[in-house]
């Protein structure tokens, strides 16, 4: 059975066209529960993928990770679940084709109200998702293979890779830096 996708944006198209494709090599960050695969993407429906594709989300530093990580875990509630493990790890990504979108003006411009990006609590975060999403889609289609993008939860970057646009040897583990102590972090600010 087909997939059926909604009208696309030919304004996005054109914008998204317009960007000049760069090339990403570097480390990353992504924090996974214990015992999960970190290399195992999947089509979530987070801020940038709107299910019809595979991602692996990832940060360009560690703060970056865990606090995405800390963000949903927490799921608007003042306390951590008292029994989450979880790990931290240090990927090496390389990107042939990557849309980058420097800053918060640079996603502005493609339409996202930047008022509430990453400002809105757990249950209401996909209220801001839609144009992200659309966004993500659109650059997914004409062909470019991840994403580099403000982090909505601390001041860095992060990388989306799309999963079916790379090689094997585009991603590789570098290093597992261990179970987070969630204690610990937990006394540093939110981002910004």
């Amino acid at each position: 059975m087909a997939t059926l996708h909604r009208a696309r944006d030919h304004a996005l198209i054109d914008a998204i066209e317009g960007v000049a494709p760069i090339k990403f090599v570097g480390d990353v960050w992504r924090v996974v529960r214990t015992g999960r695969d970190v290399l195992a993407s999947s089509s979530v429906g987070g801020r940038w993928d709107d299910t019809t594709f595979d991602v692996l989300y990832t940060s360009q530093t560690a703060d970056g990770a865990v606090a995405e990580m800390r963000f949903h875990l927490s799921r608007g509630q003042p306390v951590m679940p008292s029994k989450v493990s979880y790990r931290l790890y240090q990927l090496k990504i390389d990107l042939a084709k990557a849309l980058r979108l420097a800053d918060l003006n640079a996603i502005r411009d493609l339409g996202v109200d930047t008022s509430r990006y990453g400002a809105l609590s757990y249950n209401d975060r996909t209220q801001e998702y839609p144009r992200t999403q659309e966004i993500a889609e659109t650059a997914h289609f004409v062909g470019f293979d991840g994403l580099v993008v403000p982090n909505a939860r601390w001041s860095c970057m992060n990388t989306i890779v799309f999963a079916g646009r790379i090689g094997p040897d585009s991603l590789d583990v570098i290093k597992d830096h261990g179970q987070i102590d969630w204690n610990s972090w937990l006394t540093k600010p939110f981002g910004y």
